[in-house]
C-alpha cells in the first residue's frame, strides 16, 4: 500500500478485531475522522513510546510525539457528532501494518505508508488452554449485568475457539505494561500469543486466591 494513511497516536494498543471507542476533540483530529467516516476508510492506530495523546505545547512549539512501527487499522462503526468541536466514535481493529515512513504535517497530524502485515492463522485453541474462553465467558456475562451491550470491551462476532481471537481478548485486557502489550500484538504466532496470556491469566489468579 503506497498511499499515506491517517495516524492516530495513543497510549494504547489496538488488536485486530478489537473494540475501540474515542471521544474527538482535537482540531488535527476533528477533520481527520469526518473525512474517514465519510468515505468509508481506516486509519491507524499506533502505540506511543514518547509524548502524550493530547498534543502538548513546550515552549513555542510543541513536545515530540514517537510512537511504535507496528499498529492496527481502525473502522469507524459508530460515528455521533452531536456538538461543534467534538465527536464520539466507536472503531473496530482490522489489519495489522508496519509503518514504512511517517511524517508530521503542520497541523500535527501524523500520516504514514504502511505495509499489511499477514492476519493470524486460523488455529483452535487447544484443550489445555481453552479455559480461557469460559473464563472470558463468564466475565462478560458478569459485564452484562452492569452495561450497556455496546458499552462492553468485548464484542460479537465471538470466536471463543480461535487461538488468535481469544488471546487478542484476554490481551487487551489483563492488566500489564504497554511495551508488553505491544509485544503480544506484533507477534505472528497466536498459539505462542495465547499461551503467554494464559500464563498470565493464571499467575493473576492465583495471586488473587493466596
Amino acid at each position: 500500500m503506497d498511499a499515506e494513511i491517517p495516524l492516530f497516536p495513543l497510549g494504547s494498543v489496538l488488536f485486530p478485531g478489537g473494540h475501540l471507542p474515542l471521544r474527538i476533540f482535537e482540531p488535527r483530529y476533528l477533520d481527520m475522522v469526518q473525512r474517514c467516516h465519510a468515505q468509508g476508510h481506516a486509519f491507524g492506530v499506533v502505540a506511543l513510546t514518547q509524548g502524550h495523546e493530547v498534543r502538548q505545547r513546550e515552549g513555542e512549539g510543541f513536545r515530540r510525539e514517537a510512537f511504535h512501527d507496528v499498529g492496527t487499522l481502525a473502522r469507524i462503526e459508530h460515528f455521533e457528532h452531536d456538538q461543534p468541536g467534538l465527536i464520539h466514535i466507536r472503531t473496530r481493529g482490522t489489519q495489522r501494518f508496519r509503518l514504512r515512513s511517517s511524517r508530521c504535517l503542520s497541523h500535527g497530524l501524523w500520516v504514514g505508508q504502511i505495509e499489511l502485515q499477514p492476519d493470524d492463522a486460523a488455529v483452535p485453541a487447544p484443550d489445555d488452554l481453552r479455559p480461557a474462553a469460559q473464563q472470558l465467558q463468564d466475565l462478560l456475562a458478569g459485564w452484562r449485568e452492569r452495561a450497556a451491550a455496546d458499552e462492553l470491551p468485548v464484542q460479537p462476532p465471538y470466536q471463543w475457539d480461535d487461538a488468535g481471537w481469544l488471546s487478542n481478548r484476554w490481551a487487551e485486557l489483563l492488566p500489564m505494561p504497554l511495551a508488553d502489550r505491544q509485544r503480544l500484538m506484533t507477534m505472528d504466532n497466536p498459539l505462542l500469543r495465547l499461551e503467554l496470556v494464559v500464563d498470565r491469566l493464571d499467575a493473576l489468579s492465583g495471586s488473587a486466591s493466596s
